[in-house]
């Protein structure tokens, strides 16, 4: 379904390239989870071994637990609607301390090596990210990740030379919590360093950190559906478009595109 959509009257100061006679290099900070990679499946996993962990840990102390374990589609459409751990947890059959223990087991699980090969690119992100990086777009991936782990995806898929600057944390779990604050700082930094490019920049991100980090810096925010957030969430934070992925969004502002929201 395509619908179409004007970004706010007070939103109008920001012109797509085709808009303006001549623009300056467009500088697009983006995302790694949710626009770029798909994360689904390793946090689907996470939340199955966590269970898991569980029931051996209260199997050990005699608990018998009877759980209820939520299909792919049930958990991914929960952490869309930002339906809290404690009430997956809750919806899985756990109650009182064997909640602590699953928060406990997916916090320390969910970002292991061992597990970051279910993550997925999303389809179409090579492709957008050249046809960017071809264009003359600066691109700087801003992400919650540890730094290394970014290098890598992006290595692994050919990607991480076309990046001018890539951005992370030093948090195994900084990515899972998705701390706003944190997205925040993170982007003020690398946005200083090219803060003379700031009147030509995009923000693309998934979640309502990548929302409010931009729009705490006066960045436009385009807001993908694609990722952990649904598109009920992100229109709550305002961004100046939301749009279905990452090719969109790159026709969008290339003006090569319509200005739709796809679901």
């Amino acid at each position: 379904m395509l619908t179409a959509v004007a970004p706010d009257s007070e939103n109008l100061q920001y012109k797509l390239p085709s808009e303006a006679d001549s623009s300056p290099r467009m500088t697009v900070f983006c995302d790694l989870d949710g626009p770029i990679v798909d994360v689904s499946d390793r946090y689907y996993t996470t939340y199955q071994q966590g269970l898991a962990d569980t029931q051996a840990a209260c199997d050990a102390r005699g608990i018998n637990l009877k759980l209820h374990i939520l299909s792919k589609q049930q958990f991914w459409q929960m952490k869309q609607n930002r339906v809290p751990d404690t009430e997956i947890a809750k919806s899985s059959g756990l109650s009182g301390e064997e909640i602590h223990i699953f928060l406990g087991c997916v916090s320390r699980i969910v970002n292991q090596p061992d597990l970051l090969h279910l993550d997925r690119i999303q389809p179409g992100v090579q492709w957008a990210i050249a046809l960017l990086h071809s264009r003359g777009v600066r691109l700087i991936l801003v992400t919650l990740r540890p730094r290394n782990q970014a290098v890598q995806l992006l290595q692994n898929y050919g990607l991480a030379r076309l990046f001018t600057s890539i951005r992370g944390t030093q948090m195994t779990d900084a990515a899972y919590h998705n701390y706003t604050a944190l997205k925040t700082e993170l982007l003020a930094e690398v946005a200083e360093e090219f803060e003379s490019s700031l009147n030509s920049a995009w923000m693309i991100g998934d979640t309502e950190a990548d929302i409010l980090a931009g729009q705490a810096l006066g960045i436009p925010t385009i807001a993908v559906t694609c990722g952990i957030r649904s598109r009920y969430q992100l229109q709550k934070h305002q961004p100046n478009f939301i749009l279905s992925d990452l090719i969109i969004a790159v026709h969008h502002l290339l003006g090569s595109g319509q200005q739709v929201i796809v679901d």
